[in-house]
């Protein structure tokens, strides 16, 4: 290779890594880089089966993400009983959001989850949940701190809209309102 034809490779070298610099500068200057920070928490899962089953499912996660689930779809809507997990699946997997809490949060704490339910939204008391609120998509879920934790309105804005969910278009409505007992049955 002659002296002229190195500098060139030299010149287009500089050139490259100062474009990628410029692009990563302007990237971050206009905060594209990627989901809201306050969501780097949230666990995601993939390919989980939509199969519908008339028995009760052991899930994965708890609250569940998705897998298979009933048939019937559990009205969005707040609860002050905790649902049934097979049926609350069949909710998200038409795009809504379930918001699920600790039974010993306060009426005030309970109240304010209520007023941030989106539309497409379940709200539910879940027994034995390992943080005092949870919420949850088809396949993403968040554990929260607390009512007030800023994360939760992060999440609604970055998922309410159904987007990870297989029928984001299939309404929540005109299901059914299925509560656990208290044996874990149906």
């Amino acid at each position: 290779m002659t002296a002229g034809g190195r500098r060139r490779l030299v010149v287009v070298g500089v050139a490259l890594v100062v474009l990628i610099g410029l692009a990563v500068m302007v990237q971050l200057l206009r905060g594209d880089d990627g989901p809201p920070s306050g969501l780097g928490e949230v666990a995601t899962y993939q390919d989980l089966p939509r199969d519908h089953v008339e028995s009760d499912v052991d899930y994965d996660q708890s609250p569940p993400v998705g897998g298979a689930h009933d048939p019937a779809w559990q009205n969005c809507g707040v609860y002050d009983q905790q649902v049934r997990d097979e049926n609350a699946v069949h909710t998200l997997e038409h795009g809504a959001l379930w918001i699920t809490y600790d039974p010993s949060l306060s009426d005030e704490e309970v109240d304010s989850l209520a007023d941030k339910l989106p539309e497409k939204g379940l709200l539910s008391p879940y027994d034995g949940q390992d943080a005092p609120v949870v919420v949850t998509v088809w396949e993403a879920q968040l554990a929260l701190d607390g009512p007030d934790d800023p994360r939760l309105e992060q999440f609604i804005d970055e998922y309410s809209d159904g987007h990870t969910s297989p029928e984001p278009e299939v309404t929540c409505l005109g299901g059914v309102e299925e509560f656990e007992d208290p044996a874990g049955e149906a």
